[in-house]
């Protein structure tokens, strides 16, 4: 089983439908999803949303999934379609990205019950304009300056939950929760790198454990 970062722990995590969510991961292959102990899955892709791809995550996942819907190339209705879709599968929260307008938002928030995670990226974004429009959660994703703009947020909205991109190490995670943030979003390996390493061992003639 893939183990998320250890550091993590010390978040302090975002309580969604009584469910203590610190360590979240980033991916969309379900062979990891179901071989992480991560406390939840944010499932977004660089492609335009299907349900379909919804609907096989959800059915395979057995924890909590954050459901991307749009809002960069996908906007308009299709995105509150989708929005409605996700939540009917069962996902946790809808995530929608940084492009989308906050009338996109506050359409999705008329719509369904579900929170709204809306990716930040920028300093520039309108935190308070976001929050208004109905978005419930931030997902920080601003790489290395991801811990800066985590601090910066936190002091303006000091009760609004953040989910933050953690990192490569632990120092990067440690910094990025001592900023703020409630969760932290991890990156797995891919599973060719996985397989890769277990092809060495077998290579080399190690016994299976």
């Amino acid at each position: 089983m893939l183990k998320v970062p250890e550091e993590i722990q010390r978040a302090s995590g975002i309580k969604i439908f009584g469910k203590r969510i610190r360590s979240i991961v980033f991916t969309t292959d379900i062979c990891i999803i179901r071989n992480v102990n991560a406390d939840a899955v944010i499932a977004v892709y660089p492609f335009t949303p299907q349900p379909i791809i919804t609907q096989a995550i959800m059915l395979s996942a057995d924890i909590p999934v954050f459901c991307g819907v749009g809002g960069g190339l996908t906007q308009g209705k299709r995105v509150i379609n989708l929005a409605l879709h996700a939540e009917f599968q069962g996902a946790i929260g809808v995530v929608l990205n940084a492009p989308t307008t906050n009338k996109s938002v506050k359409n999705v928030f008329e719509t369904i019950d579900i929170p709204i995670v809306i990716t930040v990226v920028s300093e520039n974004d309108d935190i308070r304009a976001r929050l208004e429009a109905g978005a419930a959660i931030l997902n920080v994703s601003a790489a290395a300056k991801t811990p800066q703009l985590v601090a910066k947020i936190r002091k303006d909205f000091p009760l609004v939950p953040i989910i933050a991109t953690g990192g490569p190490t632990a120092e990067s995670i440690n910094a990025t929760i001592d900023a703020g943030a409630n969760a932290i979003t991890w990156t797995p390996p891919t599973s060719a790198e996985i397989f890769t390493a277990v092809m060495n061992e077998y290579r080399a003639g190690k016994p299976h454990p």
